[in-house]
């Protein structure tokens, strides 16, 4: 078909180039910030006892690496570091003894009271101090195992604590997780260890990065959604958990031939571009394109890498009898 070059300039034609160009697709979603399950931490105690001190009284407290938490006296304890000693001293004499069994027993005895107390988290530190001195120690200092913050505190000054009672359960937040869903479509271009950014509500002018860790493998079958987890930093601790997040992915698909949005007419059938001959002559041509990204398609076949193609809708309509006699045409030739 042909529209003389005055007529163009009047219903205002607009034209695209089809070129290579840098394809980024972006995912976007919310997230439900979360703890580092591999961070948490339940502090319980082995032997029974009393708390005869509390270091750290109150939820919500920062603790640090190896910051004392409480002590426990425990007469068991005691009565166990007691048999130790005298296991030790036993140890020394029968040493001497010119029969093997007896010198045998005598170490047997020593290592069993010693691996009691090492089955009690009693650190080879306190034992080598108990060899030491020579005197038991009445209570057993816990310990935090790294820097966090307390979720949870059970225990009370002067409370009967039990082997296994949990008494504080610590989080260290210099990393978090972060749950999103994907919807099923766009999980294709979803892989581990890719970066994301999140945006908080009440910082909206601070972004922050992380990567994917995880991607579960089911769909919840209602939203057509699988979750997927991802870990960020968070060593100034702005990231709380159970705040939610808005989600960004970029997705990096490569150099693709692409068409502006506004060339591709889909009939239902199949899809067209109107491509410019020069001298007012226009070819419909059926192609074929990809995914939509942004204001462009992918092309895949029908159009070559520089051809120019009609973008604006006002040209199809003010065309539109020689249009379907164009298309007709390219039906027919199917």
């Amino acid at each position: 078909m042909q529209i003389t070059p005055e007529r163009q300039q009047l219903i205002g034609v607009k034209f695209g180039i089809v070129e290579m160009r840098p394809l980024e697709k972006v995912i976007r979603t919310v997230g439900r910030v979360d703890y580092d399950e591999r961070k948490v931490v339940t502090i319980s105690t082995k032997i029974g006892g009393w708390i005869e001190d509390l270091y750290v009284d109150f939820t919500g407290r920062f603790v640090k690496k190896g910051e004392p938490l409480l002590t426990i006296y425990s007469p068991e304890l005691v009565s166990t570091q007691e048999e130790y000693l005298i296991a030790l001293r036993a140890r020394k004499d029968l040493i001497k003894s010119p029969f093997p069994e007896i010198a045998a027993s005598g170490n047997a005895l020593a290592e069993s009271a010693k691996r009691r107390l090492k089955l009690w988290d009693i650190s080879d530190e306190q034992i080598k101090a108990l060899e030491e001195s020579g005197e038991a120690k009445k209570t057993l200092t816990l310990y935090s195992p790294f820097s966090g913050f307390v979720l949870e505190k059970m225990a009370y000054k002067g409370m009967n604590v039990m082997p296994g009672m949990t008494l504080f359960r610590i989080a260290d937040l210099s990393v978090v997780w972060l749950y999103a869903d994907i919807y099923e479509y766009e999980l294709p271009f979803i892989r581990l260890g890719q970066q994301a950014s999140i945006q908080l509500s009440y910082l909206p002018q601070e972004s922050f990065t992380g990567k994917v860790i995880y991607i579960y493998p089911s769909l919840n079958p209602e939203t057509r959604t699988a979750k997927v987890r991802f870990e960020f930093p968070n060593p100034q601790g702005k990231l709380k958990p159970e705040m939610y997040a808005n989600v960004e992915i970029k997705v990096h698909l490569g150099r693709k031939p692409l068409v502006p949005d506004g060339a591709i007419i889909d009939t239902g059938l199949r899809q067209i571009a109107i491509v410019d001959k020069g001298d007012g002559y226009f070819e419909p041509r059926e192609v074929k394109v990809g995914a939509k990204v942004n204001d462009y398609y992918e092309v895949i076949r029908g159009l070559k890498i520089g051809e120019r193609v009609v973008t604006s809708a006002n040209f199809l309509i003010d065309s539109e009898s020689k249009f379907k006699e164009a298309i007709g045409a390219l039906g027919h030739a199917h």
